[in-house]
């Protein structure tokens, strides 16, 4: 059976940007299919973000937050896209967070929004739900999604690839034509079973692709796919060798890796060594814990070698009370307490883990990419606000804005072009002869993530670099060998994306011979 799907929009991802994309359509009258691999459609990025999302503090402004982002994306911003952000950011925020969708944020005792600072933050002006601000806005979300009936919501569909005319239509003449996108094959993993979905236009919204690494805080599903199906269909791509590594996750040897989020350290919070000495001061004397991310990362990392240990600590119980700890971040004191860390009482072990992609498909103010008809959105995009370091609490409200912008201008330009003839895009063939071998899909994926890690991680040179692109060229054409005669199967579908992607990274750590922000070469 070769089911295809029509719709208005189809977007690809469920997380703040692309469910946000998806209202906006929705509420505008267009029918709209959300695709999510998860078979949970809270299951996002956005629903392990811990701290906040910006808002507007006391005596704030735009222009003293346009001045935070630049500082601390080193010079690297793009002003238009940092001008919108701080000029629609705060509004949207009210408008749909929090009169529309109605997500809880915490209040004080006399009903005003709580505000928390955060690293190179000059005020403070993020706004929470204790330490679960992502699940909560996330939670609303799908709410909403589901209370409007003209969105679809498919889970357990995984993206295998975008539908391209110049590429997939049957009438070769099309390879003339400029190249847009038309849809997307999605592989049904309930059915075993690859659909295509037609639709005038596209929305990604797949989120980062941390799962390249070793070490990362984000979900299983962040592999780089909508960044490695883009790059196939011949999209622009940009700034993709800045990777945000968060400083502190927690760090046990049967733990998952979860996040310690920096409003921890924003409350008062130290971070030590294992006889509780602060050292911060010794790496940035100005801002301290408080200092940008790709400072405090590597200042944890050079910690860790210049004392030859394994993770360094975060000491809250000596300067946070303890019920404020367990008020402020109740998530996080059950989290560790799993584990016989009482964060009340003891010293917190962490370690830095690949957190955010800061670079990814470039997109224009409205969030169109380089292709006709795709749009990006959220962490898989690159609008050019986080220049070469993404400040705190940016992400959720660039999500936000970009989802918000997308919708607009879609609504008010679809009108002008038709559904492609879904006839002229032939089924997906699938010329597997047997299943793949989950044997040999972990360890390339473990060899991916090695590499990563060790080559192209919190510290580069070009030794490193290149033998990071020679292992992994090898390791892809073998795993497009390994693609090309197997069943497809989700997991499959994310090793060839993650090796493609972990490439698009390295080469482009490899072309920037000078250090910026979380882009760091000794050499």
């Amino acid at each position: 059976m070769n089911e295809c799907i029509e719709t208005d929009v189809l977007v690809i991802g469920s997380g703040i940007a692309g469910s946000i994309a998806a209202i906006r359509l929705a509420e505008a009258g267009l029918q709209v299919v959300v695709a999510t691999r998860a078979e949970d459609p809270a299951e996002s990025n956005t629903l392990y973000a811990q701290g906040g999302i910006i808002y507007k503090g006391k005596n704030d402004s735009p222009r003293l937050l346009e001045k935070d982002i630049f500082r601390a994306g080193a010079g690297h911003c793009y002003p238009p896209a940092v001008r919108i952000l701080a000029e629609e950011g705060p509004r949207l925020v009210e408008e749909i967070l929090i009169e529309d969708v109605a997500v809880p944020f915490d209040r004080d005792a006399d009903g005003f929004l709580s505000y928390v600072n955060e690293g190179s933050h000059s005020i403070p002006r993020i706004i929470h739900a204790a330490d679960a601000t992502g699940k909560t806005i996330e939670t609303a979300l799908i709410r909403k999604m589901r209370s409007l009936k003209n969105i679809t919501l498919l889970t357990a569909h995984t993206a295998v690839d975008l539908l391209a005319p110049h590429h997939h239509s049957l009438n070769r003449l099309m390879v003339y034509e400029p190249r847009s996108c038309v849809g997307a094959y999605l592989f049904d993993r309930k059915n075993k079973r690859v659909i295509r979905c037609l639709a005038k236009d596209t929305v990604l919204a797949t989120g980062g692709l941390g799962q390249i690494y070793l070490r990362t805080t984000n979900p299983s599903g962040a592999r780089g796919d909508g960044l490695a199906m883009a790059y196939r269909m011949g999209a622009r791509a940009i700034n993709n060798q800045f990777i945000q590594f968060h400083p502190t996750t927690f760090f046990h040897r049967h733990a998952p890796q979860f996040l310690i989020s920096e409003a921890v350290r924003g409350a008062g919070a130290r971070l030590v060594n294992a006889d509780g000495e602060p050292f911060m001061q010794k790496y940035d004397p100005k801002w301290k814990d408080l200092a940008p991310r790709d400072v405090v990362a590597r200042s944890i990392h050079q910690e860790m070698l210049l004392h030859d240990v394994s993770n360094v600590y975060l000491d809250l119980a000596s300067y946070i009370p303890a019920e404020t700890i367990r008020a402020s971040f109740p998530n996080i004191y059950r989290s560790c307490l799993e584990y016989g860390v009482d964060i009340t009482k003891d010293l917190v072990p962490v370690v830095p883990a690949a957190h955010y992609a800061i670079g990814g498909v470039w997109v224009d103010e409205w969030g169109l990419t380089s292709i006709d008809h795709l749009y990006a959105v959220g962490e898989v995009a690159c609008t050019g606000v986080h220049g070469a370091n993404r400040l705190a609490s940016t992400s959720l409200l660039e999500g936000l804005v970009w989802g918000q912008r997308a919708a607009s201008h879609i609504r008010d330009q679809i009108a002008k072009h038709p559904l492609h003839n879904p006839d002229d895009i032939p089924p997906w063939e699938d010329v597997g002869a047997y299943d793949p071998d989950p044997a040999l899909i972990s360890q390339d994926m473990y060899h991916i993530k090695s590499i990563m890690w060790n080559y192209v991680g919190l510290i580069r040179n070009r030794w490193r670099l290149e033998r990071a692109l020679r292992e992994l060229r090898n390791l892809e054409n073998e795993i497009e060998r390994f693609y090309r005669v197997t069943r497809v199967t989700d997991s499959l579908i994310g090793l060839r994306n993650a090796v493609r992607s972990a490439i698009i990274v390295t080469s482009a750590a490899w072309e920037n011979k000078k250090s910026m922000g979380c882009h760091y070469r000794e050499d």
